[in-house]
């Protein structure tokens, strides 16, 4: 078998990730596709396709596909891949590469199922799934076989994975619908009802991104932001701090620390005292906000530790993976044995 053959991708509510052996992560794009409603055809796909966002006429739409983790528009999905595949892979229809796909800790078996008959369609061979939070440790250079205990978060774009891990199994987790879409929502919330302001998600997440805050800053920061006046409907533009940002996310956070809390609660004591040395390791999108580490330690009391290259996690697992299914297969039965 060839290099190429093996493919793990990262099909993230924002972000879709390719990554293949022997040559790491080839594709990360925005997971969403541009359609001309007349013709049902796709006009472009990934960050071609979010530029469009909130600025096409009536007969293109710019959709997002998935929403909190899982798949709600199959059809696109499956189209969305198999572009995504046929980019990296390129276009030979006798190459079928072996695929891993990322679902969330919390899918049922029918959106599993969705996910594997979407990259099966779009050419994929043996399709295998493999849980966030496992990829995201294995993608962090962490050692899941070992009998200690690793807790990792995964704060993605649609749902948070959280997960105690021990001897390649999950043996407590939650998965909450609160993650970096939400984040977004909560900022544009709060400019309507602070400054009655309309500003869209592309906006928002400019705002998170680069004065985002999850703990009080020593030094604040300011952005200026322009968007729709509610009451004069002419465009407006007002300057933005860190502080309004901390106060703009605080309800998403506090429903991410107390999912943390939740899992640590369930953890058995033997497995307790191993994540009170080792700590929570912090990954996906989410770990990159301003303080987050600083804010889920003092809900817990326990250090937390943001991985390298977090953003990627998840795709490098989902490929590394591939080289040891028995483990992941393991990993499957430890489930069904968990603690909770």
């Amino acid at each position: 078998m060839g290099f190429t053959e093996y493919v793990g991708i990262d099909l993230g509510t924002a972000n879709v990730l390719v990554y293949m052996k022997g040559k790491g992560i080839v594709l990360n794009e925005p997971s969403v596709v541009a359609i001309n409603t007349d013709t049902n055809e796709i006009l472009a796909v990934g960050e071609d396709a979010r530029q469009m966002l909130g600025r096409t006429p009536a007969n293109i739409i710019a959709v997002r596909p998935l929403r909190d983790g899982v798949i709600s528009d199959y059809d696109i999905t499956e189209r969305m891949l198999k572009y995504f595949i046929r980019k990296t892979c390129g276009t030979s229809r006798f190459f079928r590469p072996r695929i891993m796909v990322c679902v969330p800790s919390g899918v049922t078996e029918v959106e599993k199922r969705a996910v594997r008959e979407a990259a099966t369609q779009a050419g994929g061979r043996d399709v295998n799934l493999i849980e966030e939070p496992i990829a995201a440790a294995i993608g962090a250079g962490l050692d899941i076989s070992k009998p200690g205990g690793i807790m990792v978060m995964d704060i993605g774009g649609g749902t948070t994975d959280i997960a105690l891990i021990a001897l390649g199994g999950i043996v407590a987790s939650t998965s909450i619908k609160v993650a970096g879409d939400k984040f977004d929502e909560a900022i544009i919330k709060y400019m309507r009802k602070k400054h009655k302001l309309y500003i869209g998600e592309r906006t928002a997440e400019e705002l998170k991104k680069s004065i985002g805050t999850a703990f009080t800053r020593s030094k604040e920061v300011t952005m200026q932001c322009s968007g729709r006046d509610l009451v004069t409907g002419l465009p407006r533009e007002v300057t933005m701090t860190s502080n309004d940002m901390l106060e703009a996310l605080d309800e998403p956070l506090q429903q991410i620390c107390e999912a943390a809390h939740s899992v640590l609660e369930k953890t058995p004591p033997e497995l307790a005292a191993d994540i009170s040395d080792s700590g929570i390791i912090l990954t996906g999108g989410g770990a990159l906000l301003w303080g987050i580490d600083k804010r889920v330690k003092q809900r817990t009391g326990i250090k937390v530790t943001i991985a390298e290259e977090p953003t990627t996690c998840v795709a490098k697992g989902t490929g590394m993976a591939l080289d040891n299914l028995r483990v992941i297969e393991s990993s499957r039965l430890n489930k069904r044995q968990s603690y909770i």
